[in-house]
């Protein structure tokens, strides 16, 4: 596991595990703990549509990987509890064939999971919001012509931006006012002939 990136995420690299998490259960149980903390299995059951005993097999599959491990400080012997390794993570497209198949199939899910977020935001969360904070909200639909360097350099001075913000979440106690913020960003990169820029 490597943790050498702006955000401290878990770094996947190995189709096996991007297998692995490319399923909706795992990737449901692995966003529960990241965004709440420490659970027993019984305890996310009703958060990723599963009965206990099959988030339990989840979960030990998601700990074959390094995903999750058991918790610090349980102490419960009656029930396993259960933490991500670390706060979020990625993975970049591999070069060989199975890794591409993988990946694929975990952007798949992934994209599947947040297709909603938007709606049931605007449905749930915007109305419970005051004026200041309801005005903060936002969606960008940008179109720009960049080289596939330029757009690596982009993306680690967006994170680079955002790093101090995100780590915050661990702090103890967040400046007055603060709040938790989830930002959906998609690089979403437009096939077409070489032309397109001229």
């Amino acid at each position: 596991m490597s943790l050498n990136n702006p955000y401290g995420d878990f770094e996947i690299t190995e189709p096996q595990t991007l297998r692995a998490l490319a399923h909706p259960v795992r990737l449901a149980i692995l966003d529960h703990l990241q965004r709440h903390g420490p659970a027993t299995a019984t305890g996310l059951s009703p958060h990723v549509g599963a009965t206990p005993s099959v988030v339990s097999w989840h979960l030990r599959h998601l700990a074959t990987f390094g995903l999750v491990t058991d918790a610090e400080g349980a102490t419960s012997r009656r029930e396993r509890w259960w933490q991500a390794v670390a706060r979020g993570f990625r993975f970049t497209l591999p070069d060989d064939a199975e890794g591409q198949v993988a990946a694929r199939q975990l952007r798949g899910e992934m994209f599947a999971r947040t297709a909603e977020a938007p709606q049931q935001w605007l449905l749930n969360d915007e109305p419970r919001l005051d004026a200041e904070w309801r005005g903060l909200a936002g969606l960008a639909d940008t179109r720009f012509v960049a080289t596939a360097d330029e757009l690596r350099q982009l993306e680690r001075a967006v994170e680079e931006l955002l790093a101090p913000y995100v780590r915050r979440k661990d702090e103890k106690t967040p400046p007055d006012g603060a709040r938790l913020v989830r930002m959906l960003r998609y690089l979403l990169p437009e096939p077409g002939d070489d032309s397109a820029a001229s």
